[in-house]
């Protein structure tokens, strides 16, 4: 039992030594941490307090993450590690843990996109959209597509990022403990803000 959670070996407030007045006890102890690579899925399942069960994610490759503006969650490949605020390790060592900021796969959400709101995204500076043949639909469908498009198109940040077909997603669950990789898709003042942080590295 080499790692444990307690408090008592700790120095007090003051700087004093404590006086332990009892050995490690089983409930106290802590584990390694899972250090989830990006790979092929393998998850171990590890035997916890209680005869409860936690999902050790050794390695994902996937993940459902939330587009929260359109409300889209798609499954979508996991790309890269590009920061982290407690550690640089973590970043160079491509380690998924929740609250790190990753590159997901955009084209599942450029595809809902120009099917819900019928018009393309992520076109590149003076390219014009290909001239497909649109599939017949319905007067109903057309008439609900028109009234869509009257609503603002996406922030200029979030367009740039579908042209190169990646997007920055910030990790909410805990691979470690759930043996998942899910989270949302950065936008807004949140994206400006961790735009910043990666360009300070």
């Amino acid at each position: 039992m080499g790692i444990c959670r307690d408090s008592r070996h700790k120095r007090r407030e003051t700087g004093g030594r404590r006086q332990s007045i009892h050995k490690k006890r089983k409930f106290e102890m802590g584990r390694q941490p899972a250090m989830t690579k990006i790979g092929t899925k393998k998850i171990q399942v590890v035997r916890g307090r209680g005869g409860n069960s936690k999902f050790r994610a050794q390695r994902l490759e996937t993940g459902n993450f939330s587009w929260g503006t359109e409300v889209c969650t798609r499954k979508v490949r996991i790309l890269d590690v590009n920061y982290n605020a407690s550690n640089n390790e973590l970043v160079r060592t491509k380690t998924l843990v929740k609250g790190a900021i990753i590159l997901v796969d955009a084209h599942p959400f450029k595809d809902w996109y120009e099917s819900h709101y019928g018009r393309p995204i992520g076109l590149k500076k003076g390219a014009k959209p290909d001239a497909e043949e649109k599939p017949k639909v319905s007067d109903h469908v057309t008439r609900k597509i028109a009234a869509r498009q009257k609503q603002p198109k996406i922030e200029q940040a979030l367009d740039d990022q579908f042209v190169s077909g990646r997007l920055f997603a910030k990790i909410t669950s805990r691979p470690g403990q759930s043996g998942r990789c899910d989270g949302y898709i950065l936008e807004g003042k949140e994206l400006d803000f961790y735009k910043k942080q990666m360009a300070k590295k």
